[in-house]
């Protein structure tokens, strides 16, 4: 516990220091922690402590020296921060993409309720039937919000999306916009199908769209093709499984805002145990 969490903090103030641009403002010296150090006790709470933000700041203190800050506080200064952790994700995700020579992706989507079906009329933290949506492969309907995630067939992930339960994964696909290496191939299951799509995305990227096809598909695969998609898809629910059991059993939040940025700390946590960090 203390090596990663000493390996997170080095390696998130060094990115933090290597794209800020020069003229950005500096940080007020009035502050107590540091962006770097509020982040890293976000990725602490999400990778020890169940995503319990309380927890992971009374452990920085105690074991580390780092100065207390109030709670509210805390979390309005990590609430400032969520567009440069989405930053920090996506920089860290091309470093993987580089590092990823076999140039093989897949992409699958998961959804996260945010309480139990029973409660959805008493809930407070969303209130649209936008978030009401169905997971197929599960035959169950749920209340919350749906994770695309791009993975290599080593299970990281290097790039997701968070959007409305009941919006389409092909919707999910179109709003995350893949960024792969050139010559990459992106298997997908058959929700992603959309032949005007995939040749959009071949002849935009240099990369192919490698889709499950249902058996009454006008484009159907050949063997082989069939063979490599069920070989790589299984990377995709192997990511899927170790993910979720960082959750606990319930996310807490106050706000919508804060319960994507806790999905947020999930998956980037997780990302940086599967680098090693």
């Amino acid at each position: 516990m203390t090596e990663q969490t000493v390996a997170m903090y080095c390696f998130l103030d060094d990115l933090l220091t290597k794209t800020r641009p020069k003229w950005a403002r500096p940080a007020d010296s009035r502050r107590h922690l540091s962006d770097a150090q509020v982040i890293t006790t976000a990725l602490v709470a999400a990778r020890y402590f169940g995503g319990n933000l309380a927890l992971g700041k009374r452990y920085m203190e105690q074991h580390w020296g780092q100065k207390s800050l109030d709670k509210s506080g805390f979390n309005r200064q990590l609430h400032a921060l969520a567009d440069t952790l989405a930053g920090l994700f996506a920089t860290f995700g091309q470093m993987l993409k580089a590092l990823h020579t076999d140039s093989r992706y897949v992409i699958d989507s998961f959804p996260v309720a945010v309480c139990h079906n029973t409660r959805i009329p008493r809930c407070k933290l969303l209130k649209d039937k936008a978030y009401h949506g169905k997971c197929a492969s599960k035959r169950c309907w749920f209340y919350g919000f749906k994770v695309q995630v791009v993975a290599t067939t080593d299970d990281t992930p290097v790039d997701f999306y968070i959007h409305a339960g009941s919006e389409a994964d092909q919707t999910g696909m179109r709003g995350l916009v893949p960024d792969l290496p050139e010559g990459s191939v992106l298997y997908t299951d058959a929700g992603y199908t959309d032949y005007a799509g995939e040749d959009l995305f071949e002849e935009a990227t240099n990369n192919r769209q490698q889709t499950a096809r249902k058996k009454n598909s006008t484009r159907p695969h050949a063997p082989h093709e069939n063979f490599l998609l069920q070989h790589f898809r299984k990377s995709i629910e192997t990511c899927f499984s170790q993910l979720t059991a960082r959750f606990p059993k319930q996310i807490h939040a106050v706000t919508a805002e804060g319960f994507v940025l806790k999905l947020v700390l999930f998956i980037f946590v997780h990302s940086l145990d599967q680098a090693g960090l």
